[in-house]
């Protein structure tokens, strides 16, 4: 829900939209971008002012904080930028915030320009370095991270930064290449290659990998692709999830929430600096016209009669972008070369593509007991079409399928799932419980928070249930897990933490009047929209998932945990608190959560596989943050410790013995239609059989199994 509070934003900016285009009618637009710029940086601080639920004061503390972030984000390595570019950037630190509230708009464009200027420059050096050979005998080293130092001093100390890390991508081919030649001396068809000719292949391929670099990079960080950066920064600097989205990233974000897009069907790769076609989606368009084929290259893309834009050193993402469209029924034109080196040009009438693996799914796990096994990997919904897709009807589905195929406990698998639909969150909870509230909304400068609630009293599903999550279960994911946890309805395993993100956001766009152009007969031109924090989560308990995120009930050591990417590691997060406890009434059930856990946690800690993979880990975190050798000998050993460290860790998060993973038998019509589906079904039943966090989850399941039947004979 949108705070009333809110509204007259919306109206302030339509008015101020309305009053700028009144004024501009019929004058000639000789400066079209910075206009542009200038009414969206304006726009935009309208809205982080009025509407963020915690705005902060955008002064000149904030302007320098944007102007040190858009500088990280477009140079994060600090390697083209140089020291004096960094010192000159700083007479901008007090002057963001005026150009935000109205102020001629300089700073950008002077960053930006000196960007563009210097990656060209830096996009000269790696041909003169990788022209000639290098000396592996010499005892150096690389820092491959740089976020700790500092950018170079001049152009001669960013050649050098330049060389080590080409040096070093050398080195890695090189040592290979070695290693490849030593394995294969004794075989039959083997021909010797010298030290040198190795050597020399390595740095031609490194210098292949640069071509392809700097050619879209620079075909990509335009001034309109640095100016999104510019406004993020800006956004960034009020919280981690108030973005900007130029129309197109919008209409992508759109795109992923609906699990469905308006496309051609094909699957597009990079090879050797070219966009090819990978593969063609069955029953898409551009299967069913029969003339795309498997390794076309892409050269050009038209918007139907439209001019064709050269898609040449495009990255695969951009390419997407432009292939894709916001209607079906529209058409696009490829101009691709086929193999044989002749030239086409294929018309192709888009059409909706599904995005399958973006729904819930669910399988069977045979051992001890018959467990289902539900993977949903985020909570989507079609807010453009009523009858479009919605996970908390798939997943309801789902249940009604394992529940006919007996099952006596179901697992919800919500790792790596970011979030997405509040509403569906809540009917989704609603499916394990009776009703109540669910989590619990508070919007800025607003008394009394607000209950979303499942008033549904049925409850499709009361057996045991455990719900699976990790660092990268976030918003949504959070909810449901927390929500699960607090009305006792089931067993929270995962991490020892979950991502944090307990706020609300709303895409609004800059300019609502391009909706329908009221005030003229001209499109009136999208400026994008911001996706804004409205509101902040509270459990039914009172505390928030902001920053905390959930702590599950039985934490499992996790390889991923000495990463620092949550919530609580961005130091421009909103802070954690916590409100009244909402009135609910927890699941009363045979089954002692806390007795199951008391006895998981015994058998985690005594786990001879667990406790490696966390010695594992603690090695794996310490070799990560050092600097690299680029001495032959000491890369190889180094090399040699690192695979073997890595080898054994996988082979931990290997079972001996893999799970008995079966289909529901009523989705094997649908799996069996298409070889495609076929394949992606048998390599997912197969990454499910032999995951220990799945097989660990089993386990605290058959715990759950067994105490319900026990107090039922009892």
């Amino acid at each position: 829900m949108m705070s009333k509070k809110f509204i007259p934003v919306i109206l302030v900016l339509t008015a101020t939209s309305l009053f700028v285009a009144f004024q501009t009618q019929g004058k000639p637009d000789t400066d079209n971008p910075k206009s542009k710029y200038t009414r969206i940086i304006r726009n935009v601080g309208l809205l982080l002012e009025q509407g963020h639920y915690s705005p902060k004061p955008i002064n000149d503390d904030f302007s320098k904080t944007v102007l040190k972030k858009f500088i990280e984000d477009m140079d994060g390595e600090k390697n083209i930028f140089l020291q004096g570019d960094i010192d000159g950037f700083k007479k901008f630190d007090s002057k963001i915030d005026d150009e935000i509230h109205g102020a001629e708009l300089i700073s950008f464009f002077t960053v930006s320009g000196v960007y563009i200027n210097r990656l060209k420059e830096t996009a000269g050096l790696y041909t003169d370095i990788l022209a000639k050979p290098f000396d592996f005998s010499k005892d150096e080293e690389v820092m491959l991270d740089r976020e700790k130092l500092n950018s170079p001093k001049n152009e001669a100390e960013r050649k050098e930064i330049w060389r080590k890390r080409l040096k070093y991508q050398v080195l890695a081919g090189y040592s290979q290449a070695l290693e490849t030649r030593e394995k294969n001396k004794d075989s039959a068809n083997f021909k010797f290659k010298a030290d040198s000719t190795l050597e020399r292949e390595a740095r031609d391929a490194v210098r292949k990998q640069m071509d392809r670099y700097f050619s879209t990079k620079i075909n990509r960080e335009n001034n309109d692709e640095n100016f999104s950066t510019f406004v993020n920064a800006i956004t960034g600097t009020m919280d981690p999830h108030t973005n900007y989205f130029a129309p197109v990233d919008k209409r992508t974000f759109d795109e992923g929430m609906k699990g469905s897009f308006y496309g051609i069907g094909a699957i597009l790769k990079e090879d050797d600096g070219k966009i090819k076609i990978g593969s063609l989606v069955s029953g898409g368009p551009a299967w069913k016209g029969g003339v795309l084929k498997v390794e076309d290259e892409i050269i050009k893309v038209a918007q139907g009669t439209e001019e064709p834009v050269d898609v040449t050193g495009y990255s695969v993402t951009d390419a997407v972008k432009i292939i894709r469209g916001a209607k079906k029924g529209s058409e696009v034109r490829l101009t691709v070369r086929r193999m044989d080196g002749s030239i086409t040009v294929i018309p192709i009438i888009r059409d909706e593509i599904k995005l399958d693996d973006t729904f819930a799914r669910s399988a069977i796990i045979n051992g001890d007991h018959k467990v289902g096994y539900i993977f949903l990997p985020e909570f989507y919904v079609d807010f453009n079409d009523p009858k479009g897709a919605k996970c908390s009807e798939d997943v309801a589905r789902e249940i009604e399928k394992l529940k006919a195929e007996n099952v006596e406990g179901i697992i919800m698998d919500l790792r790596g799932n970011g979030g997405g639909s509040l509403p569906e969150v809540v009917k989704m909870v609603g499916l394990f419980i009776e009703d109540g509230p669910i989590c619990v909304v508070k919007g800025r400068d607003e008394d009394k928070p607000y209950q979303w609630k499942d008033k549904d009293k049925s409850v499709l599903y009361t057996g045991p249930l455990t719900v699976m999550v990790d660092e990268f279960s976030a918003s949504a994911s959070e909810i449901f897990a927390a929500a699960i946890q607090d009305y006792k309805r089931g067993i929270v395993i995962g991490s020892t933490s979950t991502f944090g993100k307990g706020t609300v956001q709303r895409n609004i766009p800059l300019n609502p009047e391009s909706e329908n152009a009221m005030f003229s007969n001209k499109e009136v031109e999208d400026l994008g929209s911001v996706k804004l924090t409205l509101q902040k989560f509270y459990r039914v308990n009172g505390g928030a998932t902001q920053l905390k995120g959930v702590t599950p009930d039985i934490v499992i050591p996790d390889r991923y945990e000495y990463l620092k990417f949550r919530e609580k590691d961005n130091t421009a997060a909103l802070p954690w608190d916590e409100i009244a406890r909402a009135e609910y009434k927890p699941w009363t059930s045979t089954i002692s959560n806390d007795v199951v856990v008391k006895y998981s946690d015994a058998e985690i800690a005594k786990n001879a596989t667990f406790n490696k993979i966390k010695e594992s880990i603690t090695w794996l975190e310490k070799y990560s943050d050092k600097a690299y050798p680029l001495n032959l000998t000491k890369y190889r050993q180094e090399q040699k410790e690192l695979k073997v460290k890595q080898k054994e860790l996988d082979n931990l998060f290997k079972l001996a013995k893999e799970m008995n993973v079966k289909n529901i038998q009523a989705d094997m019509a649908a799996i069996n239609a298409a070889k495609e589906k076929v394949d992606k079904n048998t390599a997912w039943l197969k990454r499910v059989s032999g995951d220990i966090y799945i097989d660990e989850t089993v386990k605290v399941m058959n715990s759950m199994i067994l105490q319900s039947a026990t107090a039922k004979t009892n």
